[in-house]
């Protein structure tokens, strides 16, 4: 029988026609959603509009009432979001990331006070936890040849989102002389044009943890589905709710089966926490130690920082090094040259070092983090790269919480800005330490295998990374 080539499905001998409504057309408007969401001029300069004439906070309110409210609101709101995501269809979570980044910056640029902008911080932390959602939509969309290419994309274009608004921010603050509440302003208009692209993005017809399930409305025993007891519904909604929980801790102890992948997922976590405490702080770092009168260069900074971690970024994936073996070792030593990046920044009160050592901190990072997502993702079904990321940022806020409530929180230590980065700096340091361990005794395992050490040195290595 013979199937039209339809746009976006498949035809004759099951070849998959790509065009706008298959794959082009969902991802250009996902990048568009990604580029606007993210191009947010104000962020380079938050610290200082908010402890600037616009709301008169101190830096001390700042650093102890304002910036760990999305920590710990981000803590609470991952799991619940992930699973919302899935039963939802990604689409919905992404209009809700829209409305609450509008939400946020509405409250940032008219509220006024502490409680109105712990409001729009919390606001912003919902925005964040529905990440996952703009992260796995595209993979329900389009068909599996094409995930490389629209990861990339995906991934690109939050990277020139974020780099643009830095960019942009600079020159009207450096050049054009323009107030901090324009820039807010923007980063407004910014988020609010995302919110109207996520509207236009297609409903995906699958989902990723549910599609297994077999469960649907239609395949209910009840006769006229129109009169459903709102009882009835209820335990129906709870029996799918168990089953993907059920299905989640299957898939959960399926991917942190191999020893290697658990601990590519302890850095991931682990290292996401450090690089969010210290990016989160930095503003009210640098406004520490720069001279009076001096002319702020955060957005240089960031443009110049997420353009060098970008190059490193596409270095990585043109290295041809067996990862599995090595891939460890390169962690321990990089994380250990980070730590030392921070102890330089933290030791210095020069603002030009510290503007340079966050760069080399960012630049060194960002490859780090596609090393672990790329081998992570050689064992995983596309169905299972969600609730790995969903795992691995949920434990990193969790220890980013703890790690907030320590150094920050804590009212008996009060400790200053340039000790919590000297604690940051040690924190990186002790992350180091098992990953250089372990990936030289994995180096001369897996150069010297001897009769049984082989087969525990497979079992070691991602499956994706066996012959």
């Amino acid at each position: 029988m013979y199937t039209p080539h339809v746009c976006g499905g498949r035809g004759r001998g099951s070849h998959y026609v790509p065009c706008c409504a298959g794959w082009v057309g969902p991802t250009v408007l996902l990048c568009t959603y990604g580029f606007c969401s993210m191009m947010r001029p104000i962020e380079p300069f938050m610290t200082e509009f908010l402890t600037g004439t616009y709301k008169n906070l101190t830096s001390e309110q700042v650093n102890r009432q304002v910036y760990p409210v999305w920590t710990y609101s981000s803590l609470f709101l991952l799991i619940p979001v992930l699973l919302v995501t899935d039963i939802l269809r990604y689409k919905p979570v992404i209009i809700l990331q829209g409305l609450s980044y509008v939400a946020a910056f509405v409250l940032v640029l008219f509220g006024s006070g502490v409680h109105l902008t712990q409001l729009a911080f919390f606001c912003y932390s919902i925005a964040m936890a529905a990440d996952v959602a703009y992260f796995s939509y595209i993979y329900s969309i389009v068909e599996a040849r094409y995930y490389q290419r629209v990861t990339s994309y995906v991934r690109a274009a939050i990277l020139l989102g974020q780099g643009a608004g830095a960019l942009l921010a600079q020159l009207l603050v450096s050049l054009g002389g323009v107030p901090l509440y324009c820039l807010a302003s923007l980063t407004l208009i910014s988020v609010s044009v995302a919110l109207i692209t996520s509207i236009f993005l297609p409903m995906p017809k699958t989902r990723i943890y549910s599609a297994e399930q077999g469960f649907s409305v239609e395949d209910s025993n009840v006769p006229d589905r129109q009169d459903f007891s709102v009882r009835v519904k209820c335990l129906t909604a709870a029996e799918h709710v168990g089953r993907m929980f059920r299905r989640l801790a299957l898939d959960c102890k399926e991917s942190y089966s191999s020893v290697a992948v658990v601990f590519f997922c302890i850095w991931a976590a682990t290292g996401k926490c450090g690089f969010y405490q210290v990016a989160s702080y930095i503003q009210l770092f640098w406004q520490q130690i720069q001279p009076r009168n001096f002319t702020a260069y955060n957005g240089g900074v960031d443009t110049i920082s997420d353009l060098s971690g970008a190059a490193a970024t596409v270095a990585v994936g043109h290295i041809s090094l067996e990862w599995s073996v090595w891939g460890e070792l390169v962690l321990g030593g990089f994380t250990l040259l980070i730590a030392g990046v921070i102890f330089l920044m933290d030791l210095s009160n020069n603002i030009w070092i510290s503007y340079t050592c966050f760069t080399l901190f960012k630049t060194l990072y960002l490859p780090l983090t596609a090393i672990c997502t790329f081998q992570i993702a050689k064992t995983l079904s596309r169905k299972r790269y969600a609730l790995v990321f969903g795992v691995n940022s949920f434990v990193a806020t969790v220890l980013q919480s703890v790690l907030t409530a320590t150094v920050i929180n804590t009212k008996s230590l009060k400790l200053t800005i340039t000790s919590q980065f000297l604690i940051y700096a040690s924190y990186f340091a002790a992350i180091s330490l098992p990953f250089t361990v372990r990936g030289v005794c994995t180096v001369l395992r897996m150069k010297r295998p001897s009769g049984g050490n082989q087969a525990e040195a497979a079992n070691d290595r991602p499956e994706g990374s066996r012959p």
